[in-house]
């Protein structure tokens, strides 16, 4: 047993095969479990951040539920509206989670210039209205103080405004189309206080944010009628069992949706990046562990007059097998190490200086997103090393069939 540790650790240390013909090969696996866990790295946050970002742009734009009349269709344009005073406002006290109810209403609309025009839809909002969202995008001037009896400032995309050659404070001239009770279309100027860049194509290509007021008027509404309310929840995770407590409490005149369940394409589509992660680390598990098979294969046959000797001496095809094993284990450790410290160094400078950009048309952001979750990591570094040494375990009975009076005579 004393030879049998004594050779171990010579092996383990490098020793005996520094300069041997399994050297680059053993060098190679090491390799092949770097680049493995890199890639597997790079794959799991980059799809997450994809994920988690689209998914909150999406809750920031229009909330994680909506709540609005049965009648309403399913544009973005508030055309029936509903009463302010409702049991669940401002307050949803009968359902935990919720961060925030906040009222809307929106309209259609163009926007026009001396030289060029743009549709947009407008969306009025109050003082309960959460800017937590935009705090993150607002490249230029301020939100819109709606404390104030008239607001005439409103919040623009840099989309539209780079198309419409407007910079900040301009005064712009909307026109909004016909309501049911006036034929005529209605004109209103208002100014822009702040500019945005969100990055999701979809919404800032037309989406302009104002006083709810604004909207109420030129539907001809009470300031007790509104389009509808946003619920914002503390965890996105939660939004299916939330959507379906809320749809439960808001009576049956009223009807809730999740974003989910408003945009099913997106979300079935952020979806796929899951089965897209897994085939990934699929291919670089299998792919390392091949690697590594092939490298333990090489060393039992680099020694195999180390492996008659230790039989001659009494020992087992147990003991030899854990020798060649433990071995194994080091340099899966090894791969992991320095996969793990290249990864992470990737990962951080993507997320610091955003070197990767994105067609926002595409995939709704500008950047590619890094999200680091260190339960997911340590779970992928435990299964990379689990499943590769499970995979190195059958070959490892190789041993077994070498015989020592073979192995001394014709080594």
């Amino acid at each position: 047993m004393n030879y049998e540790l004594f050779i171990a650790k010579r092996i383990i240390a490098g020793k005996k095969y520094k300069n041997s013909i399994s050297s680059p090969i053993i060098k190679i696996a090491i390799t092949a479990i770097a680049l493995g866990i890199i890639i597997m790295l790079i794959a799991v946050a980059t799809g997450s951040g994809l994920q988690y970002k689209i998914r909150d742009k999406m809750a920031g734009f229009k909330g994680h539920v909506q709540i609005v009349n049965y009648d309403t269709n399913q544009s973005d344009v508030s055309t029936t509206p509903i009463l302010k005073e409702q049991p669940f406002y401002p307050k949803f006290n009968t359902i935990k989670g919720i961060k925030n109810v906040q009222i809307f209403a929106s309209k259609v609309g163009i926007l026009r210039t001396n030289t060029d025009f743009e549709g947009i839809v407008f969306k009025g909002v109050s003082t309960d209205y959460d800017w937590s969202f935009f705090k993150e995008y607002l490249i230029e001037g301020v939100f819109p103080n709606f404390k104030q009896s008239r607001t005439k400032g409103v919040l623009l995309s840099k989309t539209i405004a780079n198309r419409l050659n407007l910079k900040l404070n301009d005064t712009i001239t909307a026109t909004f189309v016909k309501t049911a009770t006036s034929k005529l279309p209605s004109n209103r100027k208002y100014i822009i206080k702040g500019i945005y860049n969100s990055g999701f194509a979809q919404f800032d290509k037309n989406m302009m944010i104002g006083d709810i007021r604004e909207v109420q008027k030129l539907n001809k509404w009470t300031q007790n009628q509104v389009g509808g309310f946003e619920v914002v929840l503390n965890n996105f995770d939660d939004i299916e069992i939330k959507g379906k407590e809320i749809n439960a409490e808001i009576g049956s005149i009223l009807n809730s949706k999740t974003i989910k369940q408003s945009y099913p394409n997106v979300f079935d589509w952020i979806a796929l990046f899951d089965n897209n992660v897994w085939f990934i680390i699929a291919i670089m598990i299998f792919i390392a562990g091949i690697n590594m098979i092939t490298a333990l294969l090489v060393l039992i046959l680099e020694k195999v007059q180390m492996i008659g000797i230790l039989k001659a001496l009494g020992s087992q095809n147990t003991s030899i097998r854990k020798i060649f094993l433990y071995n194994a284990f080091y340099l899966i450790l090894k791969g992991l190490f320095w996969g793990n410290l290249i990864g992470f160094g990737i990962l951080l400078i993507q997320y610091y200086f955003q070197v990767i950009t994105l067609d926002p048309e595409t995939y709704y952001v500008t950047t590619l997103p890094v999200y680091i979750s260190f339960w997911s990591i340590f779970l992928l570094n435990l299964g990379t090393l689990l499943l590769c040494f499970l995979m190195l375990i059958i070959p490892s009975y190789i041993i077994t069939k070498i015989k020592p009076s073979l192995s001394i005579k014709f080594a």
